[in-house]
């Protein structure tokens, strides 16, 4: 390998599965591949649903070693969950995982203390009821001397320094997104002590080297660094949007769907809150203004109980559907829980007098229409919240693969959409360590990088708009 070559490992955790990927990174060239991938498989124990911490952190030791000499070390992961130490470092129980029951009525409790508007207009966050604010009033907490999040608390097994990453932070609804620090009047009126989190870091911060019995243990040669990325692995996929300029939408795609706007400062209106937009921070100083939509969820549980049938094959046939014969709110609740889901749809559309999708090819099309209006509808509302036009959306992450939803998306929104790449938080990842270790310039110069480097697919609008505007209308009727 060139000497001006260099090799990150990326440590990429989803909620159900992770994986250590190998970024090659020169002047004009960045490759990327799989070194491990682990399952994540959440454990239901008497007292609630935990993480397996010590399944995860010993999937990463596996990827290490996997990955060969390496220059550096980045990890990001899902936001708002935390692992706590006692005095002497050690771990207080298995984390719990945000879809544990224990902060239910939480929100309203601390909405008593902080009204949701005064709440949103100091922190941007949106109402997600495992904020990790809810989490922590909800939490029994005795004991603890410290809390990490999730990314932060492997960086401090693998090199025993303690941080708390800025882009993860903000999905704690603790942080001020106009300051980029601590919101101590917010945490002191809901009874949180700050002084749990390690200090502050941002993106591309040194975050340790590797301990010498995880030297022994992977193999590897040090001295090797963990660098801070940005560890919530949107704020990551965000940096790997290949765009050029500030005129562009990115919807980040897989189970979830995070569609919105890279901005300069916060939008903290009442409007806003009311759209349930958030503002997390990214990196060099940006705000991720974005909404969440339930995303490929609904497709992944509908195959699941159709027995896993091809999707190419399933993808083909809903091509050939008339188009937007029913659609359904692809935010709505009713679709979060697993099962069943093929027949919930089908109640939502007969619920509000549309034709009922009965075949799979039917019901995927149905959910490819409706995913793609929900990306028109967050696209159009973030432009008009944040008074910032776009030309084009940037569509990255496991939805690049699905060619239907990229161009139904473009015919949704009116506009050019740009599908590449689908590795983005590994990509992120990678380019944040990257430009810390001198290789890439500056978030522009890693777009750029992207943008000579990576395949990428343009889709043009096709069609006609007026039938997208007459679906959103006939869903707000509903």
């Amino acid at each position: 390998m060139s000497a001006s070559v260099k090799s990150y490992a990326a440590v990429d955790l989803g909620a159900s599965s992770g994986r250590v990927m190998v970024g090659r990174v020169g002047p004009d060239s960045l490759e990327l591949s799989e070194a491990h991938r682990f399952v994540n498989r959440p454990v239901r124990v008497p007292e609630g649903l935990r993480w397996d911490i010590l399944s995860l952190y010993g999937g990463v030791l596996d990827g290490l070693r996997a990955a060969g000499q390496i220059d550096s070390v980045g990890i990001d992961s899902w936001a708002v969950d935390y692992g706590l130490l006692d005095a002497d470092g050690a771990l207080l129980g298995n984390p719990v995982h945000y879809r544990d029951s224990r902060t239910e009525g939480v929100a309203q409790k601390v909405w008593a203390t902080v009204p949701a508007p005064e709440l949103y207009a100091a922190t941007g966050l949106q109402y997600a009821p495992f904020n990790t604010l809810y989490q922590l009033v909800a939490d029994r907490l005795m004991g603890a001397q410290r809390l990490l999040l999730i990314p932060d608390l492997l960086a401090y097994w693998l090199t025993g320094e303690q941080g708390t990453e800025l882009t993860n932070a903000s999905t704690t609804q603790l942080i001020d997104p106009r300051t980029r620090a601590w919101s101590y009047d917010i945490a002191e009126r809901v009874g949180i002590e700050l002084e749990l989190f390690a200090p502050l870091r941002q993106p591309g911060d040194p975050a340790g080297l590797l301990r010498p019995e995880v030297l022994e243990e992977t193999g590897l040669r040090g001295p090797v660094p963990v660098t801070a990325v940005g560890s919530h692995d949107t704020a990551s996929a965000v940096a790997a949007v290949p765009a050029s300029g500030e005129r562009f939408a990115y919807i980040c795609t897989g189970t979830w769907s995070l569609a919105g706007l890279e901005l300069d400062a916060p939008v903290l209106t009442e409007e806003s809150r009311a759209a349930n937009f958030t503002n997390e921070l990214g990196l060099d100083g940006t705000v991720r203004y974005l909404r969440n939509i339930m995303g490929l969820w609904l497709l992944q549980e509908c195959v699941r109980a159709w027995g896993d049938p091809d999707l190419g094959e399933l993808l083909l046939d809903a091509a050939k559907v008339p188009a937007l014969r029913s659609v359904v709110d692809a935010g709505d609740a009713m679709f979060l829980a697993p099962g069943r889901m093929p027949e919930r749809i089908a109640e939502a559309c007969r619920a509000s007098g549309q034709p009922v999708p009965v075949s799979p090819a039917e019901v995927t099309r149905c959910i490819l229409d409706s995913l793609a209006l929900a990306h028109r509808k967050a696209v159009d509302e973030a432009q008009r919240l944040a008074g910032h036009p776009v030309d084009v959306v940037h569509v990255v992450g496991g939805g690049t693969r699905n060619a239907l939803l990229c161009q139904l998306t473009a015919d949704a929104c009116g506009l050019p959409v740009v599908a590449g790449p689908t590795e983005a938080a590994a990509l992120g990842n990678v380019l944040v360590q990257a430009r810390a270790h001198g290789l890439v310039r500056d978030l522009a110069g890693g777009r750029e990088l992207l943008t000579r480097t990576q395949p990428l697919t343009r889709y043009e609008p096709q069609g006609d708009s007026a039938r997208w505007r007459e679906a959103q209308a006939r869903l707000a009727r509903d």
